[in-house]
């Protein structure tokens, strides 16, 4: 529940991703990546980013760095990532490559960006990509887009030192105010998911802002408009009508990352389905899946296994002939499906915000 001490807003922004169909192809975050973080200073943001599950993830390890709110609802300050925690943002050897006459003797070649020339990166975005779990003939793995949660209870706005951070009062969007911004990094420690970012050119903090220059022109958010697999819903989520309310509230199979932190989250997942494992004779073990549930669960809390349960059960409905609202809502037989009142196209909106006629 939120204290009177808390920031409210009127409606929420929120998102839904099916990560049945998320293909790992970057797509949201390379279109994020170019949209908002190409400045000094923002060579190592991705403010969307496509996690390998199981994995460490970026920053590394963000999992067990610590934040939220603890039992009593009190906020808990955990690790600050370092840049080389988020990894990324190197420099490469273009031009000893391209134009140094090395021919085949040399290849282009990673090193961390303002540490010397030579040293090797340690960790990146997509270190571990596609490694996953388990063991052969069982291993595992599923794609996990992460993105500020634009909180409900965002603890970053709480702990704010200066005042910069707020939850606009219209759409739940969290902001910063970047002139407020004192670079105390208490927001970084707190936030449990580990998605904001410090620029250290700037001095100041940086995170997803859920593209609101586009939401209130009516254009959904880059990463949900250029996903090429129709796998990104986002909508007001009190909209009844609409597929984010019924996914998270009416069928209840999407659910929040981490929701234990305390800090509600709007960013929703399907769960993934998971194939059944198989016996040491490659023969089927039709009880099993092979994607631990208890992994699942730690993931997105103990009501991940009804989730599951309610997609079973219509896809089961559907193989025996009949209908199903849900998988029908899931499908998306037309893009529109996915945003709600967000369906402008970006072309038709200028860049002082006025609709360009075609």
């Amino acid at each position: 529940m939120t204290s009177p001490s808390q920031p409210t807003s009127e409606r929420q922004v929120s998102m839904v991703f099916d990560l049945n169909k998320c293909m790992g192809c970057q797509t949201c975050s390379v279109a994020c990546k170019m949209l908002w973080t190409g400045a000094p200073g923002e060579e190592n943001q991705w403010w969307c980013s496509v996690n390998t599950q199981p994995g460490l993830g970026t920053p590394k390890g963000w999992e067990s760095m610590g934040g939220g709110y603890d039992v009593e609802g009190r906020p808990v300050l955990g690790k600050v990532p370092t840049a080389e925690d988020f990894g990324g943002g190197w420099q490469f050897n273009h031009k000893e490559v391209f134009f140094g006459g090395k021919g085949s003797s040399v290849h282009l070649a990673p090193s961390e960006r303002g540490t010397g020339a030579g040293k090797e990166p340690t960790w990146g975005p997509n270190w571990d990509e596609d490694q996953g779990g388990g063991e052969y003939p069982n291993s595992y793995f599923f794609y996990l887009p992460r993105l500020c949660n634009h909180c409900t209870r965002p603890v970053c706005v709480e702990v704010c030192p200066s005042g910069a951070m707020y939850k606009r009062e219209q759409d739940g969007i969290v902001l910063r105010d970047e002139n407020l911004c004192r670079g105390s990094r208490a927001c970084m420690a707190a936030c449990p998911y580990k998605k904001i970012y410090f620029n250290h050119v700037r001095n100041v903090a940086q995170h997803c802002n859920m593209c609101f220059p586009r939401l209130e022109n009516g254009v959904a958010p880059v990463c949900a408009r250029q996903c090429p697999g129709r796998l990104v819903f986002v909508g007001m989520l009190d909209d009844k009508d609409g597929p984010i309310h019924k996914l998270v509230h009416e069928w209840k199979v999407a659910l929040p990352l981490h929701p234990e932190y305390g800090t509600e989250p709007n960013i929703f997942y399907i769960p993934p389905l998971s194939p059944h494992r198989l016996n040491g004779d490659l023969s089927i073990d039709y009880q099993t899946p092979r994607i631990p549930p208890a992994y699942l669960e730690s993931l997105f809390g103990p009501k991940v296994h009804a989730a599951l349960d309610k997609m079973r059960g219509e896809l089961a409905a559907v193989r025996a002939g009949g209908k199903s609202e849900l998988l029908d809502t899931l499908i998306v037989y037309k893009w529109q499906q996915l945003f709600g009142p967000f369906t402008t196209p970006p072309g038709r909106v200028g860049a002082v915000g006025k609709e360009v006629q075609p």
